[in-house]
């Protein structure tokens, strides 16, 4: 009888133990897109921007000495910008595994106390609370994550606009 018990009990986690698997695989999978959407956006935008500096310097610089120097500070904020957006990105990364990585933990948990529940009532009742958790815990964690991206966008293109503002500047009093 033990042994049959314990083969229950080891056959009853198998479909939680499926269910954490495959929650962890889509939670991966979804970071991997992810990241893969961002870098190709942040590429996309640091070509776009790049071409940009480069267009707007050479038709309003005719000097050498001053289109080099134009140019150098153009790259300094770009690299300033680009510095500006890794730490970002990497702050947002780690944010979002460690939201990952507590969600696994907590359904770990979770599946052992729903096994534990001792009728189908008190089954229902911990679904229906985890459920309600995990919504909040993931709107907060979506509102956090978009007040994180709004904030690493200002502040990459601060230096760019900066350097956009002094060009701006260059080119009207050059016209003047």
């Amino acid at each position: 009888m033990t042994a049959k018990k314990t083969t229950t009990a080891q056959d009853a986690m198998k479909p939680v133990e499926a269910a954490v698997n495959a929650g962890k695989e889509t939670v991966e999978a979804v970071v991997k897109a992810g990241s893969e959407a961002a870098t190709k956006q942040y590429e996309q935008a640091v070509t776009m921007t790049k071409e940009n500096i480069e267009k707007t310097s050479s038709a309003i610089f005719k000097g050498y000495d001053e289109l080099a120097s134009v140019n150098k500070d153009n790259l300094q904020a770009f690299v300033e910008a680009s510095n500006v957006m890794a730490k970002g990105m990497e702050a947002m990364t780690k944010e979002f595994f460690t939201f990952a990585q507590g969600s696994m933990e907590e359904n770990v948990a979770v599946a052992k106390k729903m096994l534990g529940a001792k009728n189908v009532q008190e089954l229902f009742d911990v679904s229906g609370e985890v459920a309600k958790s995990n919504f909040d815990k993931t709107l907060a964690e979506t509102a956090k994550l978009t007040e994180m991206s709004v904030k690493v966008a200002n502040e990459t293109f601060q230096p760019l606009q900066s350097r956009l503002n002094v060009t701006v500047e260059k080119m009207i009093k050059s016209a003047a």
